[in-house]
């Protein structure tokens, strides 16, 4: 009974509002106008994000407290020398792959030549500044002598050319650790790709070289000079790649990931341009029909005028507070598009269902009273999900941002719904009332008068006056709209069909079966290449360097942060025990084998044999380099002792398997907190890796808790809490589905696809409620009669959005972008597997599930028996015949 005064109560309070805005509506159109204009001025001058990490890159990890007590540990300016793969920090750097177009042997002369040019070419380019011209000999990483630090892979060639040009034979290259003259042992499985090896590990061919120049970004100026020069250096390995057409490079920055991530936006625009036009044309033929008085294709336009005003001022205030743009910010129109649209045309769908003699007040106050309620209560739904998305608790900040806008943007879109488009709905119904066309608004001349006019001037103006309308004709005056006619003679009598039954469960079980398929192969997706256009440096780069540098995973540092008991043999054991199965690829496992040596033939104290290690071990010419892997203490008695050390990782590893290679890191972070010797490892890929699994699923994860939530609290509220049951399953049944049929279509669980499916579930909601609502709440008829009538009321409604919905997505496949395709994939499937729901799955399951509409038998005596009459009615034109039940 509370239910039903509650409902009751607020649908009276929307209709008094509908009652008051139809009273001002010069009022309540032109203040969204306004407040619009107003605020999105400010997105004129909008700033864009330029940090990819700080959007994608959990916000709270013990990875980038890690990557901090690294860098204090060893400075990135002592470190670069041994950061084969950007270590401790990206920092500013030049990269190429080179290879060849015949998959030739980059080693032989020919090519080696080749490479050495292009270095030379690289080392002499110039960025002019005002009085003086930057090479990367003034940018550069240098070492400790002073001089650039290069790769080590361009020494060996180096070597290999003199080697050649003195005619030497003996000179060999080893994979993936090779010697140079002067004894140093140098890592190459990063330099040299598709490498074929023969006598265990010499190098016969290589099909793939990479090299990488660090540079220096120490202040602004430096970091300004640095990045103009990646900007030179991709335009020179361009040139160099035109005038030596047989081989291929692919170049790439630490800036490329950042344009790249940009690149969507621009590349996005001429197709959302195309996108609002099949929208706008869609919106305005769905509002359409034959009858130019009724008629109402301004109001499909002004709906996405409602939608565009509310994203507008969304976007001004997000950059009015500080917020700046993003790609993934493509999505909020789309957002906003299902909910809106979806939203007018409820209202439209309600506006059909008054009575035409009625003034357009007291018609206005009866479709908000009819419509307002449960648009009230989706758009709480969004605002409740998205808004716990938008909260502290999202760990992934371009979530929380895209949260943030989406529920700025429902927010205003719920006010213009109920201001602007209201508004819109009652200038629309006086033009109605006063027989005006729809479109030009003019007075529709008498039947009379139409005869004696040209035939395409009958055709414009064709209407129906209510004085020529019957009183039975009066309800079927909106059955011209083609919709309402296909819903209503042909699709609600076909899909509760009780042979179409059978089909429709079947398709059902079809639909589970490959969802749950595709569900048990979820796989997460942290690689950063998911988010930028195709057809970019770094979609190529990557995808070369899968292809040739597979063999070995990326760098791994182990560092001991602690000071332990170098010479004793049982900690030297546990240290080479952690990194078991790795080619370690620094100096420290020679260091511990001397250290054995050491402890075995002398058997020295701590103190002296400190001081030997630093008086004979480092100075030792074999051992220079290994100065930047340990870091001595000295104490108050002048005793030296050794407080951090590190090593360096590979894992050997296969190109069709490098997830595993997540595995791996996993497994070193959870050895790290239970081994002996304190050490910690790290990788720059840490910091979007950690704790990605759970930021990702958090914003999904409560979201799902939320609107749970506000279901159960909701309950309070619609007339029958068997609503909410209904709602919660259908939900569920599409959010699984969508994981499913997305996995399948090979759409991993990234931040974008994550979105989408928090407005899954809204989208549902939406699109679902009125449905339910409408038959959980019907009473004294079969199931099979209310499931027609839900969807004669609700159904033109979603047909509407849903297909203004897919227009406004289809160009959205064609944009060349990784991001967009996971947003049209996401959103495709969510749009078409609730649509599935609305007019297959439920219309059909309703009819032999809960509720019940049968009312409880009453006993009757024998004299108080029922006679049934059985009459068959035939229409006039013989075409339709009906068995109608009466009780007499």
């Amino acid at each position: 009974m509370l239910r039903q005064v509650l409902h009751r109560g607020v649908r009276t309070c929307f209709s008094r509002l509908g009652h008051f805005i139809a009273s001002h509506p010069v009022f309540f159109a032109s203040a969204p106008v306004l407040i619009s204009i107003l605020l999105g001025a400010s997105f004129s001058r909008y700033q864009v994000e330029e940090s990819v990490e700080h959007l994608l890159a959990p916000q709270h990890s013990l990875a980038k407290i890690e990557r901090n007590l690294v860098n204090s540990l060893f400075p990135v300016n002592r470190s670069k020398h041994r950061l084969y793969s950007d270590l401790q920090t990206p920092g500013r750097y030049g990269r190429v792959i080179v290879t060849s177009f015949q998959k030739a042997n980059m080693l032989d002369q020919h090519h080696t030549d080749l490479i050495l040019k292009l270095h030379a070419a690289v080392t002499k380019i110039q960025v002019p500044r005002p009085g003086f011209n930057y090479t990367f000999a003034h940018i550069c990483i240098l070492n400790n002598d002073k001089t650039c630090i290069v790769d080590d892979i361009v020494h060996v060639l180096e070597e290999l050319k003199n080697a050649r040009a003195t005619n030497r034979t003996n000179f060999a290259i080893t994979y993936p650790i090779t010697h140079l003259k002067d004894g140093r042992a140098v890592y190459n499985g990063h330099q040299l790709g598709g490498v074929t090896v023969h006598s265990k590990d010499r190098v016969k061919s290589a099909e793939a070289i990479q090299l990488t120049y660090y540079l220096q970004s120490i202040n602004s100026l430096n970091d300004m000079v640095a990045e103009r020069w990646e900007s030179s250096f991709c335009d020179t390995v361009r040139l160099f790649q035109k005038s030596n057409n047989k081989i291929k490079m692919y170049p790439y920055t630490s800036s490329s990931l950042r344009e790249d991530f940009q690149k969507t936006s621009r590349v996005s625009e001429r197709y959302l341009v195309t996108s609002l036009i099949l929208v706008v044309t869609m919106a305005i033929l769905c509002c359409s029909m034959q009858d130019c008085v009724r008629s109402k294709p301004w109001l499909g336009l002004l709906g996405l005028v409602t939608i565009s005003l509310a994203t507008l001022t969304a976007a001004g205030i997000i950059n009015l507070t500080g917020g700046k743009y993003n790609s993934t910010f493509l999505g909020v129109p789309f957002v906003m598009l299902g909910h809106g649209l979806y939203g007018t045309f409820e209202m439209l769908s309600s506006w059909r269902k008054t009575r035409e003699d009625q003034h357009v007040k007291e018609r206005t106050a009866a479709v908000y009273a009819d419509s307002m309620l449960s648009f009230s209560l989706t758009t709480a739904m969004y605002l409740v999900t998205f808004g716990i998305g938008a909260s502290p608790f999202t760990n992934i900040e371009a979530a929380r941002i895209f949260c943030c806008n989406s529920c700025i943007a429902i927010f205003f879109n719920y006010l213009y719904v109920l201001s602007f488009y209201g508004s819109s709905l009652v200038f629309t119904g006086y033009i109605e009332n006063n027989y005006q066309h729809s479109i030009f608004c003019r007075k529709v001349p008498k039947p009379e008068v139409l005869q004696e006019k040209p035939a395409w001037y009958r055709f414009l103006l064709t209407a129906r006056f209510s004085e020529d309308t019957t009183e039975g004709e009066e309800a079927n005056t909106y059955e011209s709209h083609l919709l309402v006619c296909f819903l209503k003679r042909y699709y609600c009598d076909w899909i509760t069909n009780t042979y179409v039954k059978p089909f429709v469960v079947l398709f059902y079980l079809i639909y589970i079966s490959f969802a749950l398929m595709g569900y048990l192969q979820v796989s997460e997706g942290s690689d950063l290449s998911n988010i930028v256009a195709t057809a970019t440096q770094t979609i190529e780069y990557t995808t070369a360097q899968q292809k040739y540098f597979s063999n070995y995973s990326p760098v791994i540092g182990f560092y001991i942060y602690e000071s332990i008991e170098y010479w004793n043999t049982s900690v030297q054991e546990d240290v080479l025990e952690y990194t078991k199965g790795f080619v370690r690829i620094s100096w420290f496992e020679s260091y511990l084998n001397y250290l054995r040596k050491l402890n075995i033939t002398t058997g020295l104290p701590k103190k002296n044999f400190t001081d030997m290690l630093r008086n004979s071990f480092l100075k030792a010419p074999q051992f220079s380099h290994f100065q930047e892997d340990i870091i001595f203490s000295k104490k108050y008695n002048d005793e030296v002792d050794v407080v951090a050390s590190r090593m360096f990782l590979v894992a050997k590893t296969m190109e069709t398997n490098r997830e595993e290679l997540y595995d791996l890191l996993e497994t070193l972070r959870r050895l790290s907190v239970t081994s002996k010797v304190k050490f910690i490892v790290f990788n720059p890929s840490f910091v979007y890796m950690d704790r990605y699994a759970s930021s990702l699923g958090a914003p999904l994860h409560n979201s799902c808790i939320s609107a749970l939530f506000l279901l159960f609290f909701s309950a309070f509220l619609v007339a029958d809490s068997l609503i909410n049951v209904w709602i919660t399953l259908t939900v569920v049944s599409v959010e699984f589905g969508v994981i499913g049929f997305m996995t399948l279509w090979k759409v991993e669980l990234d931040c974008i696809s994550v979105l989408c499916l928090i407005y899954g579930i809204n989208y549902t909601i939406d699109n679902c409620a009125p449905l339910l609502s409408t038959f959980v709440l019907g009473k004294d008829f079969t199931r099979t009669k209310w499931v027609k009538n839900a969807l004669e009321v609700h159904g033109v409604a979603i047909l509407q959005s849903y297909l203004c919905y897919i227009v406004g997505l289809i160009p959205l496949a064609a944009v060349p972008s990784n991001l967009t395709c996971t947003l049209f994939r996401c959103l495709f499937l969510i749009a078409f597997v609730t649509f599935f729901h609305c007019f297959a799955i439920l219309p059909v399951i309703l009819t032999f599930l809960p509720p019940s509409k049968k009312k409880r038998k009453e006993k009757k005596n024998p004299e108080n028996r029922e006679e049934i009459e059985c009459v068959e009615m035939v229409d006039i034109d013989s075409t339709r015949v009906v068995d109608q039940i009466t009780t007499v």
